[in-house]
């Protein structure tokens, strides 16, 4: 089978999106399909293979953490693509390069799936201002429907995909496949003590602290803020924990400035962006994951904790409820003190009990490799049939152009200035 997976950044980019179309291009590979990535690069002027990598020519936006963005329409593009000859095209994302993959769909009469990683409604503050957050929310509504009748599939990576495009007004039946992992790499057998010792040495850590890390970008809809207000309520210096913050965003300043002011700086570390490949041993010197956001689906940062057999400590998301099952891979918890709770009973646990909830950990993402997705994948692929998408589907993508989607976003901002004048 021939593959094409669309998506608007990709490698040496990294994020969850990212690493999901990594995976599952060498997943499809090792299984014997072709696979072409389509995507942005805003470092090229001309539209190039290598790699199995389609480079789309792009403007770098550098208020969305560099990512670049590529007009829909290219015969240039539409020329490889249709060199390539995929069977099934695959989007995911919603934007230059997601219009781009639907309208190639249609031009080819090929089957289009489209996969939800992105709970939209949590980003819509990154580009309008509040007075104008309901709007532009319908707007983006409006937006995911009309991608998603264009689909011949939907797949989202947990429930709360299936409930966002319910939410939107799609009444589409969606494939819930879970997120994979690079199980190897972040294999605790794979990660010398060395390595381990060097992380506390950097940060400072005594032996003697539990570390709960979160990893992620900061944004506001990642709710560190959260889990740093529950600290400050219940964790003590006597309780002997730490809290490692791992990324970057726009964020960070005023998470730093909050741990500050919470008078609790000595007890978190942000340790700032961390390249991807140097992440297993900041993992593995940790002894628990954990996480206050509601924005995420299946989070592969969450996924490379537990693939280091890290138990995971999970906000309540009734959503996402089946993805963190209390004693077997973590424990839920709701409000502070029921955080401080289950972070104090993780550190009391002995030797062997620990050793006994770690393998349980690893053992719940055991079937969250490449070659797993794959397989998950493939099986939706097969079930479709060659037909075209919505013969309406150009018109209707038309006003949704990014150059216009900018257009609309500042007309927003300026009115919202004007305003606020007095």
């Amino acid at each position: 089978m021939r593959v094409a997976l669309f998506t608007e950044t990709y490698l040496p980019h990294i994020n969850g999106v990212v690493t999901h179309v990594k995976i599952l291009k060498e997943g499809l590979e090792k299984l014997g399909h072709q696979v072409l990535v389509v995507t942005a690069d805003y470092n090229t002027r001309k539209h190039y293979i290598k790699d199995g990598v389609l480079h789309c020519p792009a403007k770098q936006m550098r208020r969305f953490y560099n990512f670049g963005a590529a007009a829909p329409i290219s015969e240039r593009r539409l020329k490889f693509i249709r060199d390539f000859n995929p069977d099934i095209i695959h989007i995911h994302n919603e934007f230059g390069i997601g219009i781009s993959g639907v309208m190639a769909a249609k031009i080819l009469k090929k089957p289009l799936v489209y996969t939800l990683h992105t709970m939209y409604d949590e980003y819509i503050y990154y580009v309008a201002p509040p007075l104008f957050v309901g709007p532009m929310t319908r707007f983006s509504h409006r937006y995911i429907r009309i991608l998603a009748k264009s689909a011949s599939t939907l797949t989202g990576p947990s429930q709360k995909c299936a409930e966002y495009f319910k939410q939107a007004g799609v009444d589409k039946t969606v494939n819930v496949i879970p997120n994979s992992v690079e199980l190897d790499a972040f294999k605790p057998e794979n990660i010398s003590e060395e390595r381990k010792a060097a992380f506390r040495a950097k940060y400072h850590i005594a032996d003697d602290q539990m570390i709960a890390c979160f990893v992620g970008r900061l944004g506001r809809e990642k709710s560190v803020d959260v889990i740093l207000d529950n600290w400050a309520a219940c964790i003590t210096r006597e309780d002997k924990i730490h809290l490692i913050v791992i990324g970057d965003g726009p964020c960070k300043e005023e998470l730093e400035e909050q741990a500050e002011r919470l008078g609790i700086s000595d007890m978190v570390t942000f340790t700032g962006m961390v390249p991807h490949e140097e992440l297993p041993p900041y993992l593995a010197s940790c002894d628990v994951y954990i996480t206050a956001s509601l924005s995420d689906t299946n989070s592969i940062s969450m996924l490379e904790g537990m693939a280091t057999g890290l138990p995971v400590l999970q906000r309540l998301d009734p959503l996402n409820a089946d993805q963190v099952r209390d004693g077997i891979n973590g424990f839920v918890f709701n409000g502070a003190q029921e955080m401080a709770e289950k972070l104090r009973m993780v550190k009391q646990k002995t030797p062997e009990e620990l050793a006994i909830l770690k393998r349980s950990v690893i053992a719940s993402v055991k079937r969250s490799g490449a070659e797993d997705l794959a397989n998950y994948m493939l099986s939706v692929y097969h079930g479709l049939s060659d037909k075209e998408g919505s013969a309406s589907v150009t018109d209707k993508i038309r006003f949704m152009r990014p150059a216009e989607l900018m257009k609309r976003i500042k007309r927003m901002q300026v009115i919202a200035r004007t305003r606020r004048k007095p």
